[in-house]
């Protein structure tokens, strides 16, 4: 392990200031990010426009900062699930799911988390360490399938508004012409609702957001998210209807059904009140049993049920399929703690 700085994550204006304190001319931080992003350089010394004396300047106090995987699981349904290390002797996780007509990976922002939903295990796992923007790309840069992906989403461990600065430069290299030259329509970007920082992230980006809802009702949405106490689903909706998303960016709303909790008819009223006259669809998920967890998933049959008559009110609503779940990849079951555990009890 060096004490080395990291290239890999820089924008290009903290690759412009690089190369201004090493000496080198200014156009030499455009053929880094070059190397860095689009031409998926390993190594310093395969940048090869840049000087022998320029190439050693950099290798002298800069590594790239590329991680791969350290373990790779793979679920019957062709989801796989990869382990990366990441600083300070951390692990995080991200998912690779694909599909007939898209290959998206599901990336961490953070290792744990603060939120503490009763839903989550990674929220069990508690807050272990925010990711840096190279950390949160090197998820994106070091899978075997790199090159498949079609979309991202920043839905794995972790809130990412509570991240919101490595987040947003992030998804800056993602979209940038000197970066991968994504379109902004590519990332979804997941939230259970931290209001300051979605201002931001509305402002200041283009991405899809998706909002953790999983109950219309104050009191109830309070034992399955703590965050309710602080921002509300209501404040968060009143932003939202703030801003004026445009055709092409969506907004959509998760929610994870819980058996005889959140899937009535009085929910089905409420949610309908709730998103009046806002332009997003509803996603439905099925609950994934965690372990000390009194929650329960929703029967299917319901599911549809409850799907046909939010769609009856005229919001669009589907049932999200569900991937990984025998891998522990599936939503609301990522968590390094547990991975770790079963390979080290593991007899060898």
């Amino acid at each position: 392990m060096t004490n080395k700085a990291v290239l890999f994550g820089k924008t290009l204006d903290e690759l412009r200031v690089v190369v201004k304190e090493l000496g080198l001319p200014g156009f030499t931080a455009t053929q880094i990010a070059d190397w860095l992003y689009k031409k998926k350089a390993g190594s310093i010394e395969e940048m090869t426009n840049l000087s022998k004396k320029a190439r050693g300047l950099l290798s002298d106090q800069y590594d790239m900062g590329l991680t791969m995987p350290s373990k790779e699981q793979a679920s019957v349904d062709g989801t796989k699930k990869y382990l990366f290390p990441a600083h300070r002797n951390l692990f995080l996780e991200a998912a690779y799911i694909p599909e007939t007509d898209r290959k998206t990976l599901c990336v961490s922002s953070q290792v744990g988390c603060k939120m503490g939903c009763l839903f989550c295990m990674t929220g069990k796992q508690g807050f272990q360490g925010q990711l840096t923007a190279g950390e949160i790309i090197n998820q994106i840069r070091s899978i075997p399938e790199t090159d498949e992906l079609t979309n991202v989403v920043y839905m794995g461990m972790g809130e990412p508004m509570d991240n919101i600065e490595e987040v947003l430069k992030s998804i800056e290299i993602l979209t940038s012409d000197w970066g991968f030259a994504w379109s902004p329509r590519r990332i979804n970007v997941s939230t259970i609702g931290v209001i300051p920082a979605m201002r931001r992230f509305i402002e200041e980006s283009e991405a899809h957001l998706a909002v953790s809802m999983h109950s219309p009702f104050d009191e109830e949405r309070k034992k399955l998210m703590p965050i309710q106490q602080v921002y509300t689903i209501e404040n968060v909706i009143e932003l939202l209807r703030e801003y004026d998303f445009g055709r092409q960016r969506r907004i959509s709303f998760e929610y994870i059904m819980f058996d005889g909790i959140n899937d009535t008819a009085a929910h089905v009223k409420g949610i309908t009140k709730l998103l009046n006259g806002l332009r997003c669809r509803l996603n439905l998920i099925k609950f994934h049993p965690i372990p000390d967890s009194p929650l329960r998933g929703t029967p299917h049959d319901k599911m549809v049920w409850f799907s046909e008559q939010l769609n009856k009110k005229g919001l669009t609503t589907t049932i999200r399929r569900s991937r990984g779940e025998d891998i522990y990849a599936a939503c609301g079951l990522l968590s390094t703690k547990q991975l770790l555990k079963k390979e080290e009890d593991k007899d060898y």
